[in-house]
């Protein structure tokens, strides 16, 4: 009976192990997708609601700074659904339209989804100027920036 416990205990100890070692792997995963970016971290913020729009641009504004600038970090903002509608060339909210402008100066790319583009009945000309078109839609871009090793947000 002590037998089986001990070799319940050494297969419990086996397999903490191994999942150790699988986590340490998938956590030191970005510093290697850094390093083969010259180490300036690639982030993907993902914007889909409305009410967040001003939440999320102070956070990658704040994200910037805590890099210590535009030179330490690369962001791009990946937006669709109702958050597309803040973006508009005439939206009503200065700020809105100011914060794109200074996030765009440090070096913000912001992509627009095609099929929300589409939907709202949107050209690239109806959105604040900077914006570029996921041609695919925002999940398929955010996919793709994944795959080229960009670490992902959604606030």
């Amino acid at each position: 009976m002590s037998l089986r416990r001990i070799d319940r205990r050494n297969i419990f100890r086996s397999v903490l192990a191994a999942g150790s070692g699988m986590l340490a792997s998938r956590v030191a995963a970005p510093a290697r997708a850094e390093s083969a970016n010259g180490g300036v971290p690639r982030v993907a913020y993902h914007l889909a609601d409305l009410e967040k729009v001003v939440f999320v641009l102070g956070n990658i504004r704040n994200h910037i700074d805590g890099m210590g600038g535009r030179e330490h970090v690369r962001i791009a903002l990946v937006v669709h659904g109702s958050a597309l509608k803040a973006f508009r060339l005439t939206a009503p909210n200065p700020a809105i339209k100011s914060d794109v402008g200074d996030l765009r100066s440090a070096g913000v790319e912001f992509h627009a989804c095609r099929n929300t583009m589409d939907a709202q009945k949107l050209t690239l000309a109806d959105l604040l100027p900077g914006f570029a078109v996921a041609e695919k839609g925002a999940v398929v871009k955010l996919a793709e920036l994944q795959g080229e090793g960009w670490a992902y947000l959604r606030p």
